[in-house]
């Protein structure tokens, strides 16, 4: 064998001998990791609270990455917002500089309504804690359609839908949203997530602030759709205690021949649950 042939065969042999050498000793690589998911618990007797009609329940347990749920397929169903749109709503409002902050006034215009509450002038913060309807009407026709809709479909909350009047379509509109989707919302804006300014989420995440003591602060918003059947009613809500954050949401409906479909019973309805699950006294 010529001498060429037989170094370049050497070298064949060399070379498969190291590429084997490094194939037995290379360190074997981990499989790929399976996506870790939330823990889930279901609690039927939950149930107990909605007085036989439909309803639900859902609570996001931030530092134990939980889920809790009554209902879990009404949990995933969308419905019209109502007046917990307002939290969104009032972001848009700050964003767009309709109103320059929780203190800014719009008059009452002489409408007579059912609640006195509604009859005089209103800041974001008094038109938010006191669900005036006619004030949040009035922001959403000073933002417009184009530039809600483009901030609808921004905060991505629910089906971003607003076909209907831009002063109803939360509360008669095409819009709607689901519990889970109200909670994400809520994780969102706790986490400074959404696509609003830090100064305009501040504002908001302050103005809805309903209870503080020495133990826990309490945010939320009720909402009641009573233009359309069945009635829904709403408590959508953040718990901050112990260096933890529960994010829930509470809904159900009812033709209202009993007057029950409003957002005061869900807000009720939480309190109590969060009660029995030992995170409210």
């Amino acid at each position: 064998m010529p001498i060429i042939l037989f170094l370049r065969f050497l070298l064949a042999i060399f070379l498969l001998t190291i590429h084997l050498i490094g194939l037995i000793t290379a360190p074997l690589q981990p499989a790929a990791a399976e996506p870790i998911h939330p823990a889930v618990e279901v609690l039927p007797e939950l149930g107990d609270y909605f007085e036989e009609i439909p309803g639900a329940f859902v609570l996001y347990d931030f530092n134990h990455d939980l889920y809790i749920r009554y209902n879990p397929e009404r949990c995933a169903e969308q419905f019209l917002p109502a007046s917990t749109f307002n939290i969104l709503n009032s972001l848009i409002g700050l964003e767009t500089g309709v109103i320059l902050d929780e203190n800014d006034v719009i008059a009452w215009d002489g409408t007579d309504y059912n609640l006195p509450v509604w009859q005089q002038d209103h800041t974001l913060q008094t038109a938010s804690r006191n669900s005036v309807v006619w004030y949040y009407q009035e922001l959403a026709r000073r933002v417009g359609g184009a530039q809600m809709r483009a901030w609808v479909e921004a905060a991505a909350y629910g089906n971003a839908d607003i076909s209907g009047e831009i002063d109803s379509f939360w509360l008669d509109g095409a819009l709607r949203i689901s519990l889970d989707e109200q909670v994400e919302f809520l994780k969102r804006l706790y986490l400074n997530e959404l696509p609003f300014s830090q100064r305009s989420m501040d504002i908001v995440k302050e103005i809805i602030v309903l209870e503080e003591t020495g133990t826990y602060k309490l945010s939320g918003k009720t909402g009641s759709a009573v233009r359309v059947t069945p009635y829904q009613a709403w408590f959508v809500g953040i718990l901050e205690m112990d260096d933890n954050v529960y994010f829930f949401v509470t809904n159900f409906e009812s033709d209202d021949s009993n007057g029950f479909a409003n957002g005061e019973n869900a807000r009720r309805i939480s309190l109590e649950i969060l009660q029995e699950l030992r995170l409210l006294p």
